[in-house]
């Protein structure tokens, strides 16, 4: 349980740390000076992304009736995330400065951006469904792992997007550099796929 538990979370953190929109919109919160609402930004997609797990999650009971769909759908994962993975990698760079105009919400207004935004994000929708292929499907005991990979992936989003929240300005600065963001997509691609590598067996 404890390999399966730090498989997950290495997966769900690489996941929602990784840049995309959802964590570009978070450097613009985090860049303002509105904490509260940019850490209801960050829970508000962290809500978000925890139900399309539990969608995923309930939309795939029947692969656990059927052991050759459930192998499947495991290498099926797997070969996704590794796709992602190299993609990661091999990420071209992006302007990560927060050189626009602050981002001025509400709460509330933050809070309902961060879940529409995450919900209309199709690579959450994959990576949930992948993740639960691959980390829910094979086990014994499904809906224990079922349940664990909702509350890990709702930390590890908080924890994913909440970093680029609040470092704000200063993170956008340090992976501002070619060389430094080059590297850190290459960290987070080998990692997922040993995340990947540590569940085929």
């Amino acid at each position: 349980m404890t390999e399966l538990l730090f498989a997950m979370a290495t997966f769900a953190l690489i996941g929602s740390i990784t840049p995309g929109p959802v964590n570009v919109l978070a450097v613009r919160h985090g860049a303002s000076a509105r904490w509260g609402a940019a850490m209801a930004y960050v829970l508000g997609a962290s809500l978000s992304y925890t139900l399309v797990v539990w969608l995923m999650g309930k939309g795939s009971e029947f692969l656990l009736n059927d052991p050759a769909i459930a192998q499947a759908a495991q290498w099926g994962g797997a070969a996704y995330l590794s796709y992602l993975a190299w993609r990661i990698s091999t990420a071209p760079l992006v302007n990560l400065q927060a050189d626009a105009a602050p981002v001025q919400h509400s709460a509330l207004m933050a809070f309902m951006e961060g879940g529409i935004t995450q919900s209309l994000n199709p690579k959450a929708w994959i990576v949930a469904l992948s993740g639960i292929a691959l980390f829910v499907v094979p086990q014994a005991d499904g809906q224990t792992a079922y349940w664990l990979f909702c509350g890990v992936s709702l930390l590890a989003c908080c924890l994913g997007v909440g970093c680029w929240a609040v470092a704000g300005r200063v993170l956008s600065r340090w992976l501002g550099p070619a060389p430094r963001q080059k590297a850190f997509n290459q960290m987070m691609g080998v990692l997922l796929l040993l995340s990947v590598a540590s569940m085929l067996r």
